[in-house]
């Protein structure tokens, strides 16, 4: 039985409640039916929401660790090695998140890890760029200089210097060492959604809405290069891992691979049926997965790569042999457009972020989903997993960056 004083005090609570929120009439009957003399102390002040709302987080903590078991058990009782038993190629985000940070005030458009710190960068359509620290889920600080959406962010592979790009035509480079902007790139002439840099960090390319990709020259900021062919909007332009070959994706439904050197548009790919949104050049550990899933014999040197992947409004994931430009096979079950892909750097997995909310480990050998997380409330925008530590970030339209452990 709770004691008499308990009983009282929780009535008191209750009545600051109906006192402070209006309800005097209720009050009333309330002090009289509950027998209670005399003012309400000040110590009772607010006391019932303070009380609600600690319950409600408890409430939250007890049904998240609930859904960490249910996902430990449902792995141990499938017989899946546990973290201890499964090697780092094996690694896959597992539900729920380890974080969920809020700070931008519009959309996600880019996350990204640092290269060698314990952090990673957002962008968003509210103009600015945040930096957090993934293992302890911190926010540092935020970056602004854009006056318009900040679409793409890239790291240089020291991770000293941070690309961005913007619709607001211009592309800026940061010292990630003071945060500072120390060059801002005019040259585009329409919202720039794509940035990267060259593997040896002399230069940055991008690609517009103007149709165009251009090249940049990171000592002195001018433009070097323009690729053009694409016919609409260039959504993504990414380089190869030897800097040689820089891979596009357009509205115009077609994917574009181009000599860096030459400028030349060495193919056109052409399968998807919508806008392609995204791609991803596949490290060399994922060649055999690659081939086994397209049935390519390994003596047959005429299709070796380098291979390609791409995710479209068409809802599927695409893969692409360089060498002779043909589709090897699609990758099925997204439920919306097809925001983001990244490789696995095992080379067995492929992931992707979608419009349908969620975030999918794709199994390349056996061209199945693999694993399907609810990500988000809202459209998956972005994702990143980390080179070498057990970590996925995902961004969204619902304006949360959220970190992912991997087990």
């Amino acid at each position: 039985m709770p004691s008499a004083v308990t009983i009282s005090d929780r009535n008191k609570a209750i009545a600051d409640y109906l006192s402070v929120n209006g309800f005097h009439n209720a009050l009333e009957h309330f002090q009289k039916e509950a027998a209670m003399q005399g003012e309400i102390e000040k110590k009772y002040n607010g006391l019932l929401e303070k009380k609600w709302t600690s319950v409600i987080r408890l409430q939250k903590r007890v049904m998240d660790l609930e859904a960490k078991l249910a996902e430990v058990e449902k792995e141990v009782n499938s017989g899946a090695p546990t973290r201890d038993r499964r090697s780092p190629t094996e690694w896959i985000p597992r539900p729920p998140e380890r974080y969920s940070l809020s700070g931008h005030r519009s959309p996600i458009t880019r996350v990204v890890f640092h290269p060698v710190f314990s952090l990673m960068v957002s962008s968003s359509e509210d103009a600015t760029i945040k930096i957090w620290d993934y293992e302890t889920g911190d926010y540092e600080r935020t970056l602004k200089g854009h006056t318009d959406s900040v679409q793409d962010i890239a790291f240089d592979s020291s991770g000293k210097f941070l690309a961005s790009c913007s619709a607001d035509m211009t592309i800026k480079l940061w010292d990630f060492q003071g945060f500072e902007c120390i060059k801002t790139m005019y040259g585009h002439d329409h919202n720039v959604s794509s940035v990267t840099f060259l593997p040896n960090g002399d230069f940055i390319v991008s690609a517009s809405r103007d149709k165009t990709i251009k090249m940049w020259e990171v000592a002195t900021g001018y433009c070097v290069k323009t690729f053009t062919g694409h016919r609409e909007w260039v959504r993504m332009a990414r380089v190869n891992q030897d800097g040689s070959l820089l891979a596009s994706c357009s509205n115009d439904q077609t994917l574009r691979v181009w000599s860096v050197s030459s400028k030349e548009c060495k193919m056109e790919l052409r399968e998807h049926e919508h806008v392609v949104e995204c791609l991803a050049w596949a490290p060399e550990s994922a060649a055999p997965a690659i081939t086994e899933a397209a049935s390519i014999d390994a003596k047959n040197t005429k299709r070796n790569g380098p291979f390609l992947a791409s995710g479209s409004r068409d809802k599927t994931i695409k893969f692409w042999d360089v060498s002779t430009g043909l589709c090897l096979f699609t990758l099925v079950g997204h439920d919306n457009w097809v925001r983001g892909l990244v490789f696995h750097s095992g080379g067995k997995y492929l992931l992707s972020a979608s419009d349908d909310k969620t975030l999918r480990i794709w199994d390349i050998a056996n061209k199945r989903n693999h694993k399907t997380l609810q990500a988000h409330s809202h459209f998956t925008t972005s994702l990143d997993m980390h080179k070498s530590a057990p970590y996925v970030v995902t961004g969204s339209v619902d304006q949360t960056v959220k970190v992912w452990e991997c087990r």
